[in-house]
């Protein structure tokens, strides 16, 4: 497995603030190189009901041990939130899905 990629995980900030009539900015909470594929046609077909869906199986060393709201992948803007976690004897294994909205 090649650890090829840089993930950035973040947590939006819930404060809001009545003078400016804003949420705070996300904070970035770990950082991690893991392992970043495309999920199969079938696979996001079982999870999201549809093929379309931008989903990334994302393969880290260690768990994540924080509170996350999305990560991204590479300094790419694209935001991709949690869809189910797996942790088997070796790698910890995150399926996302591209955020909407």
């Amino acid at each position: 497995m090649r650890l090829d990629h840089e993930v950035t995980f973040w947590l939006d900030d819930d404060q809001y603030d009545p003078d400016t009539h804003q949420y705070g900015d996300p904070k970035k909470v770990a950082f991690s190189v893991a392992s970043v594929t495309d999920l199969g046609t079938n696979r996001s077909v079982e999870l999201f009901g549809k093929y379309d869906q931008q989903a990334k199986v994302v393969r880290t060393v260690e768990p994540i041990g924080v509170k996350w709201s999305y990560l991204t992948v590479d300094d790419d803007p694209t935001r991709y939130v949690l869809q189910t976690t797996r942790v088997p004897l070796q790698n910890n294994t995150l399926i996302v899905g591209e955020e909407n909205g």
